[in-house]
């Protein structure tokens, strides 16, 4: 099935340096309950998304349900890691070592290569020290253990797990799909920059697959028959949510998200733009119109994380999810200061982010 990509929206924030603009970043959003049903949205709610890394928690799903975490012993903090885009400090780098050896692979086993840690102070002490990151140090090194695992479980080689035409590769991708309520040939696929398959499809099935996983941890955590579908999400989000500092690292946005929410909540960035968030039922999500949990995501059309970041917790603000002491705790992403290298601010950030609600719901 062929998608095309749009790559023009609405402004949703703008940065002056004076009274001049200096940049404009066009957005969309997607806000959608835990039924699927769109209850608000900026841009174009359907925009054909490389989810990228936010993508990794459907793609630990397809590794989880292989059997692959008791065959090889992976507790929680494994699955966290595979569904990380971490800062390759060294408890990651650490776990990723730990995890290759639960699963009888060696780091040449890997097919992701080594790079540029995300954390400043992490590429700061590389360079002191000369060292040369191999691919236990790319930040999807734990997607990549996993994966390594879940092609054994299935009976299937290590070798080339990370090609389309791997049966593991296969299995992801109708999971993928399955779990976002798409059927296989509605999602396009692309390589990503850890060398594994990625997927794009509607951004508002972005939002669909966090609202489900704050969906699932609602209805086990109610002690209700749960299918084991939904068992194995709600174990996805309370990995995640329990070990938010191996998702990301030390002052990474979606550790500090989920540190601040405390459980509530579980986010996770993708490269070039994207985030989603899965927020557990509540009053607040009633509010908005929920039937049950909440999924918000969102794209950024010029790639800009920092205005990633931003945005997203202006949606929250808009949204009035969590309370104002959480939402402060993301000030520093949400109104970053704008200094030269004198320490003088120079330029501001503001937002144009409309919602527009859904008239179906009785809300404009």
């Amino acid at each position: 099935m062929s998608m095309s990509l749009r790559t023009t929206g609405p402004i949703a924030a703008t940065v002056y340096r004076g009274d001049s603009i200096e940049n404009t970043h066009l957005a969309h959003v997607a806000v959608v309950d835990a039924d699927g049903r769109l209850l608000a949205s900026f841009g174009d709610p359907s925009r054909v998304t490389l989810a990228r890394s936010a993508a990794k928690p459907a793609q630990a799903l397809a590794v989880l349900e292989t059997g692959a975490l008791e065959r090889f012993g992976f507790d929680e903090a494994d699955l966290a890691l595979m569904c990380a885009s971490h800062s390759s400090e060294p408890r990651h780098i650490e776990r990723a070592r730990h995890m290759l050896a639960k699963a009888h692979a060696s780091e040449a086993d890997l097919r992701c290569g080594g790079h540029a840690p995300l954390s400043d102070a992490v590429y700061v002490d590389w360079l002191k020290r000369d060292f040369k990151p191999g691919g236990v140090c790319s930040n999807c090194s734990g997607k990549h253990a996993g994966m390594l695992a879940g092609a054994q479980s299935i009976g299937a080689a290590i070798a080339g797990y990370e090609r389309p035409e791997h049966p593991l590769q296969v299995r992801v991708k109708h999971t993928v799909a399955d779990v976002c309520d798409l059927p296989d040939d509605a999602v396009q696929w692309a390589t990503d920059g850890c060398n594994l398959p990625t997927p794009a499809f509607p951004l508002d099935r972005l939002a669909r697959l966090f609202a489900k996983l704050a969906a699932a941890q609602d209805e086990v955590s109610k002690e209700a028959a749960a299918t084991p579908r939904t068992k194995a999400l709600a174990r996805i989000y309370r990995a995640m949510t329990t070990y938010p500092e191996l998702v990301a690292g030390e002052g990474r946005f979606c550790t500090q998200l989920m540190q601040a929410f405390d459980g509530a909540m579980v986010g996770k960035v993708g490269a070039d733009g994207s985030y989603a968030i899965g927020v557990r039922a509540s009053a607040q999500t009633e509010r908005v119109g929920a039937r049950g949990a909440l999924g918000i995501a969102v794209k950024i059309e010029d790639g800009n994380v920092g205005i990633l970041y931003a945005v997203v917790a202006e949606l929250l603000a808009l949204l009035d999810i969590g309370t104002l002491e959480q939402r402060t705790k993301l000030a520093a992403f949400h109104r970053p200061k704008m200094l030269n290298t004198m320490g003088i601010e120079t330029s501001r950030l503001t937002f144009s982010v409309m919602l527009k609600r859904s008239t179906e719901h009785g809300v404009q």
